[in-house]
């Protein structure tokens, strides 16, 4: 990182030399000016000059301090650059030192229920004279264009007849084929509990850590035994599937094969019920979907439940909630469908906000040179209402120790996890500010170290700027207006 930053502080002062041409082309122009005012009015010219030399220490002081305040956003924008840097290089690189959740948004599929069954097809054809001639020379290959291949998927049984009628030859083809005949759930209840992951705390990117399960109950539908075929199909975006279970009737099942999904298959006395027990663990981003059908079919009894630590938001057109449960600030926690007798082909389908460490951290390197410039105005506001002496090499020293606390805490993020790294930073860029001004400069202070940290909170900053910004104000007029002069009232004529 010390060679990143040498690179970029490198580009910065190239930057700022670019700059270097139109202020002295300013500079320039004021001495001309100076000149100009000399030559038109000497006396006030002098007394421009003795104001100034008078005042000379006073506003070297000031300069000082304003040198410091650019001093510190100039070191800001070098560890923000760095950082920026460091992670881009992390998120491109092929190998990695740490865990990196393969995670995308999840989609889980309702599960299949169908019974197999039996049906013959009958085929006949007449076959002229001249074809039965080729028939008997080339065998009854000869018939393939008219009639369906005999190695065809799903037939059990194929029988081949010739009868004569006249002169012609009739030939029927009865096939048994094997079909699979839907079943509808009689109940389906499911919920997914959603712990998220922030960008903030450790990862690089926003991931939950679910749990997922789901019963679901149906009958033999027949009036005699048959063979009931239930799919599950495993999720898709899920990465890695931990603690699988599947239990039917309570009796644990483990199928071989798992390239089609899940698939139990036994044979149901008519009109049984069987209860199958499905859940997982696994993690996933962004979001996560229940597909109930890819086409309209009907729904006896539906129950999703979905808990997530963070807001919610649903796809378009996809089904709403039934209920919410709210937190005090209204973001949803608790998401509830409840479908009783209906006909529908549409999905559950709930987004999360999404966040990466790099885009996390980018805002609070962006925001923390504007906070430090707020900071300086707040502090100079705060002093004058409330008649606190704010010496300018005192200031100048404040202003280096925020800078250099939020900067410790950038340089911090390639070491610790980037929530515990600012903090530390902020304590850090707080601690040296109250040793510069001192107590009773805690609350702006505070105020200046907490607005960059705010962008840590995913999906919330704005809220807490806000609030932030409503801080201030109000104590600030509060100190105005204890400070304002009263009016006295008129005294009487004698």
């Amino acid at each position: 990182m010390v060679q990143t930053a040498l690179q970029v502080l490198s580009l910065s002062l190239h930057d700022l030399w670019s700059l270097a041409l139109p202020l002295a082309i300013l500079l320039g122009a004021l001495f001309v000016a100076l000149l100009l005012v000399g030559l038109l009015d000497r006396g006030r010219f002098g007394r421009t000059l003795d104001a100034l030399s008078a005042n000379a220490a006073q506003l070297g002081r000031w300069a000082l301090a304003l040198l410091a305040l650019g001093a510190g956003v100039l070191l800001l924008d070098i560890v923000r650059r760095s950082v920026d840097v460091h992670l881009g290089g992390q998120v491109n690189a092929r190998y990695t030192n740490t865990a990196d959740p393969n995670t995308s948004q999840t989609v889980q599929q309702a599960p299949t229920i169908t019974y197999l069954s039996e049906r013959s097809y009958t085929r006949t054809l007449t076959l002229p004279p001249a074809l039965l001639r080729r028939v008997g020379e080339d065998g009854v290959q000869v018939l393939a264009p008219y009639l369906q291949d005999p190695s065809a998927a799903n037939i059990v049984r194929l029988r081949d007849q010739f009868t004569r009628s006249g002169q012609d030859l009739v030939f029927t083809r009865e096939a048994t084929l094997q079909t699979q005949e839907y079943i509808v759930l009689d109940s389906s209840k499911v919920s997914a509990d959603l712990k998220f992951v922030d960008a903030a705390g450790g990862g690089r990117q926003s991931y939950y850590n679910a749990t997922f399960q789901g019963s679901y109950s149906f009958k033999n539908p027949l009036t005699t035994p048959a063979t009931i075929r239930f799919a599950f199909p495993l999720p898709s975006g899920s990465g890695t599937l931990q603690g699988f279970s599947m239990t039917v009737n309570g009796q644990p099942y483990n199928a071989a094969d798992l390239s089609g999904g899940s698939i139990w298959e036994g044979q149901v006395d008519a009109g049984a019920a069987v209860t199958v027990a499905v859940t997982y663990r696994h993690q996933g981003s962004r979001g996560w979907s229940y597909d109930l059908s890819q086409r309209r079919e009907p729904v006896k009894s539906f129950d999703l439940t979905i808990s997530a630590d963070q807001p919610a938001k649903f796809e378009r057109y996809s089904l709403f909630p039934t209920s919410i449960d709210r937190t005090a600030f209204g973001s949803p926690r608790v998401l509830h469908w409840q479908l009783q007798n209906a006909i529908t082909a549409q999905n559950v389908a709930v987004v999360f906000e999404q966040g990466s460490v790099r885009e996390t951290l980018a805002k609070v390197s962006y925001f923390a040179p504007i906070s430090l410039a707020l900071g300086a105005l707040l502090l100079l506001l705060w002093a004058s209402l409330r008649r606190l002496p704010l010496p300018a090499p005192r200031l100048a020293l404040g202003l280096l120790g925020v800078a250099l606390g939020l900067s410790f805490g950038g340089i911090l993020t390639g070491y610790l996890t980037p929530v515990v790294a600012e903090l530390l930073g902020g304590a850090l860029a707080l601690t040296l500010g109250l040793l510069a001004l001192g107590r009773p400069y805690l609350v702006p202070l505070l105020l200046t170290v907490l607005a960059p940290l705010t962008f840590l909170s995913v999906g919330n900053a704005g809220l807490l700027l806000a609030l932030l910004g409503i801080v201030p104000l109000a104590l600030l007029l509060f100190g105005w207006s204890r400070n304002a002069p009263r009016s006295q009232p008129p005294t009487p004529p004698a």
